[in-house]
């Protein structure tokens, strides 16, 4: 955070020396009282309007600074007002205590939304299908592009603010840990054991799951551009228990079908194609139904939609218009492979 604050008796030529040491990144200075409080913002543009207004470069930045600013209160960072924000071209946004004390700054590029939501990441299964890379190395840990394939989710949750990450494991269970007993993005991972194996989602049972709020559940393996932002924000306005982030499915039929009427054909319909929405394995689930899942058993996240269904809760679905790859074969995770190496290339 020190890098883009500057003291407002600071003088031009000192913003101008810390200004360039952003070059590259972003260029703005947020300007302060000798106590941290927020009095306006400085960039290079200001700058060089005060110089070409009769002000020294040793004059004091307080004689050039932009008092116009926009801040976040601590505490009130909601996602529609950070979104509202980005929308507006704001790259770094302040977040000020009750005082009007900087606290933190948000950089967009890097953190773009904070949802108020958990997150745990189900990393139990064996890859069966992918050996034999996965006899050794459990399938969350295959490289992909820079980073293994688990990496990349942490880093998606991490863009939109989520910090409160768990992942389950189960096979090759101490290479996940170790993996994580460093910081990912940013974030202190934490790893559940499952003791046995649990289904897609039992052992979110297992997982410190606050009583109150929304938790993403998700495979750890999967490579998706989907947006949790929007994701998040259909889910709140339907009021919804669960939703269900789906894939397009689309299936053609390369014969005339028959409509019938007992033995009767009725019409033909040439070579149809129907389109359904598939499961893409990432969901938002209310904090009370995953606090409802046993902890000593098998349960699939078909078996909690099941019993949220039946008890009238409200389970809505998410189309994911991007990228969405669940790496579970060698075609799979070679297509995932081939997509990351034409992105890092661009």
């Amino acid at each position: 955070m020190d890098k883009h604050l500057i003291s407002r008796d600071s003088t031009l030529i000192e913003a101008l020396g810390k200004l360039n040491s952003l070059s590259g990144g972003r260029m703005t200075l947020l300007v302060t009282d000798s106590d941290m409080h927020m009095c306006g913002t400085l960039t290079d543009g200001d700058v060089r309007r005060a110089l070409l207004g009769g002000v020294g470069l040793d004059a004091p930045v307080r004689q050039a600074m932009h008092v116009g600013y926009s801040a976040l209160r601590e505490g009130e960072e909601s996602v529609g007002r950070l979104r509202e924000m980005r929308r507006r071209g704001l790259q770094l946004i302040p977040v000020l205590d009750a005082a009007g004390r900087v606290v933190r700054i948000i950089d967009t590029s890097v953190t773009r939304s904070i949802l108020p939501v958990s997150a745990i990441l189900m990393a139990g299964g064996k890859g069966e299908r992918l050996r034999p890379l996965t006899l050794t190395t459990p399938k969350p840990l295959l490289p992909l592009g820079d980073r293994p394939v688990i990496d990349h989710n942490i880093r998606a949750l991490a863009a939109v603010g989520v910090s409160d990450i768990t992942v389950t494991v189960n096979y090759l269970a101490g290479q996940i840990e170790e993996h994580f007993a460093a910081p990912v993005e940013g974030v202190q991972v934490k790893c559940v054991r499952e003791p046995m194996a649990m289904g897609t989602i039992g052992a979110a049972a297992l997982c410190d799951v606050p009583e109150e709020g929304e938790t993403i559940v998700m495979n750890s393996d999967l490579l998706t551009t989907v947006s949790f932002e929007e994701m998040y924000l259909h889910h709140m306005a339907e009021k919804a228990d669960i939703t269900i982030a789906a894939v397009s499915y689309n299936v053609s039929v390369p014969y005339a079908i028959l409509a019938t009427d007992g033995n009767r054909v009725t019409s033909l319909e040439e070579k149809p194609s129907y389109s359904y929405y598939a499961n893409a394995g990432i969901y938002i689930i209310s904090n009370r139904l995953l606090r409802s899942l046993p902890a000593d058993g098998r349960t699939d996240a078909t078996d909690l939609i099941d019993r949220a269904l039946e008890s009238g809760c409200k389970v809505t679905y998410f189309p994911i218009n991007g990228t969405w790859i669940d790496i579970g074969s060698p075609a799979d995770y070679a297509h995932a492979r081939e997509l990351m190496r034409y992105v890092n290339h661009y």
